[in-house]
């Protein structure tokens, strides 16, 4: 069912999320309006210097290689020059969003390869843990592996197949990919060591270092129908993270899934237990 943009801000009002949602386009975007302040970028430059120091040892290389490329440290990005430089590499831009958005819009802003990112940036007091996602999360998060051009064509795929998949029942299915991925996805190619590429590790300085190094995590190899039937944790460390051989794997996996028939066969079914897979 459509939410139209009113009634989707007066449910955040009474939630109190940080946004603000009354001056969303109906498609839910907003203009980045870059006034921020010299705390806003004083915060942006510390979490990029604090995260950086691990992503240059534990992100894989295509994140780098993204970071480089659109040039995302020194302050906080203008998203329509990031757009201009992301849409050489892989035909993506960037669209300015005031938080969470309904799942219709946020679909449908994948399937036509534009990423939704967030225009605040979490306060001081909020360097090491923020409830709602923020610019920080979205940009230093997601936004540099959008330069790879196999899991950029994952991505727009998702927002395609994402969409139908939740009209059959499929919405926590097609969740937990997302998170799995997108979030808390790692990687690790032939003969070369375990890498991570997920937003949720690339902005968290305590759960990078536990995925990708601690002996405590717990690694497993990349199932697609295994992922999507396995539960997650929203506010803890993930009890499992799914270990993709490549890109290649995750794009193939999806684009070649019979959706109907896994959604009719797990949509109902008790999630796996993310410990026991």
């Amino acid at each position: 069912m459509t939410v139209s943009v009113e009634a989707y801000a007066r449910e955040c009002a009474e939630q109190g999320l940080r946004g603000n949602y009354t001056v969303c386009q109906p498609d839910f975007t907003v203009e980045q309006n870059y006034d921020y302040s010299n705390e806003d970028q004083e915060v942006w430059r510390t979490l990029c210097d604090r995260q950086t120091k691990l992503t240059s040892k534990l992100a894989h290389r295509s994140y780098l290689d993204g970071v480089e490329a659109l040039g995302l440290l020194e302050q906080i990005p203008d998203f329509h020059e990031v757009s201009e430089r992301l849409h050489k590499l892989t035909n993506w831009e960037i669209v300015a969003v005031p938080g969470l958005i309904p799942i219709e819009p946020f679909f449908d802003h994948l399937a036509n390869r534009r990423f939704p990112v967030t225009n605040w940036l979490r306060s001081k007091k909020e360097l090491d843990y923020i409830v709602e996602p923020d610019m920080f999360h979205d940009f230093f998060g997601h936004v540099p592996i959008l330069s790879q051009p196999v899991f950029a064509d994952f991505m727009q795929l998702y927002g395609q197949k994402g969409g139908e998949a939740v009209k059959m029942g499929g919405d926590q299915m097609v969740s937990r990919l997302y998170w799995y991925t997108a979030e808390f996805g790692l990687i690790q190619e032939e003969g070369a060591p375990l890498k991570a590429f997920g937003a949720g590790l690339m902005s968290s300085f305590s759960e990078l270092q536990f995925a990708v190094t601690s002996s405590d995590a717990h690694h497993v190899a990349f199932d697609l129908e295994t992922v999507m039937r396995t539960g997650y944790e929203i506010d803890k460390f993930q009890r499992a993270y799914f270990v993709l051989p490549t890109f290649d794997t995750l794009r193939d996996a999806f684009s070649n899934a019979d959706m109907p028939a896994l959604i009719a066969k797990w949509r109902d079914a008790e999630p796996l237990d993310a410990a026991a897979v």
